[in-house]
């Protein structure tokens, strides 16, 4: 017998009473549908005339009987004729019913499938109230605050499993009148307090995944003293790390972490590791570390100790041996190819490697060859053995050790071999006495090897947790684009405002510009500029005409700072604005654009303004106007989420007002004295790696950290390192500004 058409089906459905969509839905689920249809054939429910209510009750009691057991065609009468007799009128009952007959069989005690299904259920409005007054006291609610708690507290009192909702709400509303007096309205809106802001923000290491996290020494151990001997070394305080790979430069990403993992530590009184994991000589570059290091200390972070997975190196080549002798590892000499083909390249499962079984003593000896120079680069493995029958990838045998032919930063070329990151990161977590390993969520299969490596040695087992990583739509998190080109409030503000969940954060780019913008906002000064100039002559002004105005550098903060600008004879101004008196213009022959628009002043009281523009005068002796070589202007490169870059335009010849110069001179200086603060944190002796005096990351070899501290004397912007008695740019000064972020009133103008 030839099964319906899905056609079949539907018209079946429509004819017992489902509407098309509903019809259409109920045949997606194959075993739902066959027993919906079974229904609808056995009790003759085409000409039951059913109405449309209870005709999605039999579909969705088709789907329940699909997931329950031993429901018999007796007990499935029995919640038919139900809906047929309105006794069952929604959707919670049908599923109660079902789950009744699971455990009961026809025939059955009328009143008890009643009771338990809700089945003519009533309640008065007087004896609602009467259980509210009763929680109320049960649970001392006070006040209007408590409403929300009331009203889902008396809703999961058992009497009341079937009242009304919306009864439930209004008697709660009733009683609470009733005792407190009306609601108060609601009080105006505070204003913007930052202080408070930031206090608020702290709750979100109290709450959701920061909240949910396990307390110090609660992770599970294989021996009880692992535990106890963890808890006398931290004190039972939160211990966390953040341990960058120093092979790139940070991106926003980064900064999520960062304030994850050294926020939450700081928030519980702990402490947190900056740890370089620098495994991978090959890739490795002193500049990475720098940057890194100076990041962190931009954002205002400032690392407890300061160390590196190298540092372990002797004692992650012990436990290495420690685990071949306990059978838990053995050196392998295939081919990457074949180690592929060996964990079945993602279409087979995987299969031993044919030197899985050597003897111990055997793998022992080829691991300390490998250590001594005797094999070239991927000649030679040292692999764990785990759990081939396992149905994560990260349980197949993965490397522990392979042979790399570079010289390390640190330990020079002491070492032919080098641990990898699935052997490194758990137990340097464990040497640390971290209580929270705190990662993306990309390494949650990690999890299981990260937990069978510390339980395979025997070792403090750390207790790993993923949250979702930090991803801006229209942009890439590239290792190649550094964070310093941002602006350090902004990207803490808006890390923060996003909370921290199991969930990736994939957030448009306009929320993080709106971060910007409105750090900016109340944070500097404003200046006129002029991108695209365009000439003024103000034709009845005398030509030595000039006029110093005095305005505020920030229209909400009139008291503090002012800048001033010269209104002269000549000016410029944004050619897509307009001119209230225009008396002619200048073009050039070729394309007709316009050169020069020549106006007359008037009586500001003559005539109302019908419009403002942006201005900025020529005046060549008091150095009027700051010409800019390029202003660059940035804009997302794909309409795609998912770009690989951002293109930029140039403009060149752009104005800016004489005010310039000095709001420069102090943003330079107020940034060389925060980066001398930074430095001498750095170089301070709290900034330490281990007790035992190893070298701090200023002064390794091949690491230039004094760059940074010389770049505080080199670096010249247009003369702002000189005395504020210079004016203006001197002989091979070349002025680039970039647009962090454009006025949210210039969305979708031409840019002016």
């Amino acid at each position: 017998m030839t099964s319906p058409s899905s056609e079949d089906l539907v018209s079946l459905f429509k004819s017992a009473g489902l509407p098309q969509s509903k019809a259409t839905e109920a045949t997606k689920n194959a075993k739902g549908a066959a027993i919906l249809r079974d229904l609808i054939l056995s009790y003759n429910l085409v000409s039951a005339g059913l109405t449309e209510k209870q005709a999605v009750l039999v579909s969705s009691l088709a789907l329940q009987l699909g997931k329950a057991q031993n429901i018999g065609g007796e007990e499935r009468a029995y919640i038919v004729n139900a809906i047929l007799e309105e006794k069952l009128k929604s959707v919670d009952q049908v599923n109660v019913a079902v789950k009744y007959f699971e455990t009961h069989t026809v025939p059955v005690d009328e009143n008890d499938f009643n009771t338990t299904c809700g089945v003519g259920f009533a309640i008065t409005a007087v004896q609602l109230e009467d259980h509210v007054k009763r929680y109320m006291d049960a649970n001392n609610a006070s006040n209007w605050s408590h409403l929300g708690a009331v009203i889902g507290g008396v809703k999961n009192v058992p009497a009341l499993r079937w009242a009304n909702p919306l009864d439930i709400k209004n008697a709660v509303e009733r009683v609470f009148t009733e005792k407190f007096g009306p609601k108060e309205g609601a009080k105006p809106k505070p204003k913007y307090d930052p202080a408070q802001s930031a206090k608020a923000r702290r709750t979100i290491f109290e709450e959701g995944f920061l909240g949910s996290l396990h307390k110090p020494g609660d992770n599970p151990q294989i021996h009880p003293h692992l535990r106890e001997r963890h808890l006398a070394a931290t004190g039972g305080q939160v211990y966390t790390r953040f341990p960058p790979e120093p092979n790139g430069y940070l991106h926003i990403g980064h900064c999520k972490a960062i304030f994850v993992n050294f926020g939450y530590a700081a928030h519980h009184g702990g402490n947190c590791y900056l740890r370089f994991d620098d495994t991978n000589p090959e890739k490795e570059e002193g500049r990475y570390f720098d940057s890194i290091i100076e990041v962190i200390y931009w954002l205002g972070f400032e690392p407890w100790k300061i160390t590196y997975s190298s540092d372990y190196f002797d004692d992650l080549y012990t436990l290495a041996e420690d685990l071949i002798r306990r059978d838990k590892a053995y050196v392998c000499h295939c081919s990457q190819e074949q180690i592929k083909a060996d964990r079945g390249e993602k279409v087979s499962s995987p299969k031993a490697c044919l030197h899985r079984s050597r003897p111990v003593e055997e793998s022992l000896t080829e691991f300390r060859r490998m250590r001594d120079g005797h094999y070239r680069p991927k000649e030679a493995f040292l692999r764990m053995k785990q759990d081939l029958s396992d149905g994560n990838p990260q349980m197949w045998d993965l490397p522990a050790y392979r042979v790399l032919d570079a010289t390390h930063h640190r330990t020079g070329s002491k070492w032919k071999i080098y641990p990898t990151y699935d052997f490194t990161h758990c137990l340097v977590d464990s040497f640390e006495n971290i209580s929270h390993s705190l990662c993306t969520v990309e390494f949650i299969a990690s999890r299981q090897s990260y937990e069978w490596l510390c339980d395979a040695l025997e070792v403090y087992k750390p207790k790993q947790s993923e949250y979702g990583r930090l991803n801006i739509q229209g942009t890439i998190n590239s290792k190649a684009q550094a964070v310093a080109e941002c602006h350090r409030r902004p990207i803490l503000n808006f890390v923060s405002s996003l909370g921290v969940s199991t969930a990736a954060s994939n957030i448009q780019i306009v929320r993080f510009e709106q971060s910007v913008r409105q750090y900016l906002e109340g944070s500097v000064p404003r200046l006129l500029m002029v991108l695209r100039p365009l000439k003024v002559t103000i034709e009845n002004l005398p030509e030595d005409y000039v006029l110093m105005i005095e305005k505020p550098l920030h229209p909400k903060k009139t008291r503090k700072t002012t800048s001033g600008s010269h209104l002269g004879r000549q000016w410029v101004f944004s050619k897509h604005r307009t001119l209230l008196l225009v008396r002619r213009t200048s073009r050039t022959q070729s394309t007709g654009q316009v050169t020069e628009v020549i106006c007359r002043l008037e009586d500001r009281d003559a005539r109302k303004p019908k419009a403002f523009i942006q201005w900025v005068a020529e005046h060549a002796p008091s150095g009027s106007p700051v010409r800019v070589d390029e202003t660059r202007l940035f804009y997302p490169l794909f309409k795609s989420d998912n770009p690989l870059g951002l293109p930029m335009e140039v403009i060149r010849g752009a104005m800016v007002e004489i005010g310039f110069w000095s709001l420069a001179r102090k943003s330079m200086r107020k940034a060389l004295e925060e980066s001398r603060s930074r430095i001498e944190k750095m170089q301070s002796p709290t900034v330490h790696i281990r007790a035992t005096g190893r070298q701090r990351v200023h002064s390794l070899p091949g690491s230039p950290l004094s760059h940074i501290s010389h770049w505080t004397r080199i670096a010249r912007v247009g003369m702002l390192d000189q005395p504020s008695t210079a004016a203006g740019a001197t002989q091979g000064d070349y002025l680039v500004l970039n647009r962090i972020v454009s006025l949210k009133e210039d969305i979708g103008k031409g840019a002016s």
